[in-house]
């Protein structure tokens, strides 16, 4: 049977070894059985998934003279959202998180600067251009994917942009739009990470976004409201309320869960002081898209009692799920467990 590893599994080792070359080595040569001429793998390692873990991993395996291909594609988003090479980190993730993270301090820093002598304007009368920085963040992230090419190109690892599925324990269907083809390997190194899950309310896929979509939107998100408390939820509430954005997290029970509750209080008065707030205890029901372009968003409370407002953007953070599921690893003969380990 093939070798299937994931990118956590094989730096786990890598990261306890004088020479992390080795661990990779001995992947090579006992991760599978011996191939005839006639049945020899196209190559050595097949990466499914194009972001840090499994770019990180090609390239690692094309030093030590593997040939290896990375197979990545980006399923569109219920709203079209797309992007190219380097997955979540690079395209929808950290870097673009963290610009606008950076534009949202500056615009917090004109409240200040008046007091430290710079003659500027009064803050109310400064206004952001959501258009500029979005054309900003979205250059920089092409950049990212052209580096990221180059880099693959200079590793001789091949980039393949097709969606891939198990066809049997060697054999990969990779697809173009209509076209399909084969792709074998002794070694498959899984990398596809996850994307945002959306609750299962009426209008949710139709009218919500999440952050797949926030980075690249035509126009500013204007009054927010955020469902879901955890860290992804709360960076981008914070950086839209300094982007100027009236800004809501609805929090279903507790924030930061697995956190520290002491920082997730501190945290959460922090951001109300900000102006922020907080629907605690409250559960999302529907969203109905009225004329002109608001949402209107039902939600019931702890009481049970049913309430409703508008908003112009409903931006959903309330967990991400792994892309396993397209895989057809049964194809493979691979069983799934719920846990890390077997029970």
């Amino acid at each position: 049977m093939a070798c299937l590893f994931s990118p956590s599994a094989i730096f786990h080792y890598m990261n306890k070894l004088k020479h992390p070359a080795t661990i990779l080595q001995n992947i090579w040569n006992q991760g599978g059985r011996s191939f005839t001429a006639q049945s020899t793998p196209h190559y050595d390692l097949l990466v499914i998934g194009g972001g840090s873990g499994g770019f990180a991993a090609a390239k690692e395996a094309s030093e030590l003279g593997a040939k290896v291909a990375v197979l990545d594609y980006v399923t569109p988003s219920p709203r079209g959202t797309k992007w190219g090479l380097g997955g979540t980190c690079v395209n929808v993730g950290c870097i673009p998180k963290k610009l606008m993270h950076q534009a949202a301090l500056l615009g917090e820093a004109i409240h200040d600067a008046r007091s430290y002598g710079f003659q500027l304007p009064q803050p109310e009368h400064i206004r952001h251009n959501w258009h500029s920085l979005r054309e900003a963040v979205q250059n920089h992230i092409k950049s990212v994917n052209w580096v990221t090419r180059v880099e693959l190109r200079e590793k001789r690892v091949e980039y393949i942009n097709a969606l891939g599925s198990f066809k049997d324990p060697y054999t990969i269907q990779a697809k173009i739009k209509e076209k399909s083809f084969n792709l074998t390997a002794k070694n498959f190194l899984i990398a596809v990470g996850g994307r945002p899950r959306y609750p299962r309310i009426p209008g949710a896929l139709e009218y919500g976004i999440t952050s797949d979509d926030i980075f690249s939107l035509e126009s500013s998100p204007g009054k927010t409201l955020v469902v879901g408390a955890g860290y992804i939820g709360l960076e981008c509430a914070g950086f839209l309320r300094g982007l100027g954005c009236n800004v809501s997290v609805m929090v279903r029970s507790i924030v930061l869960r697995g956190f520290d509750q002491q920082m997730a209080k501190l945290i959460s008065e922090s951001m109300e002081e900000r102006g922020i707030r907080f629907l605690r205890k409250c559960l999302p029901r529907r969203i109905e898209k009225l004329p002109g372009n608001a949402l209107l968003i039902t939600w019931t409370n702890d009481n049970g009692q049913e309430c409703c407002e508008q908003f112009d953007t409903v931006l959903f953070a309330i967990g991400r799920r792994a892309l396993t599921r397209e895989l057809g690893l049964d194809k493979a003969g691979w069983e799934m467990c719920s846990t890390r380990s077997p029970n």
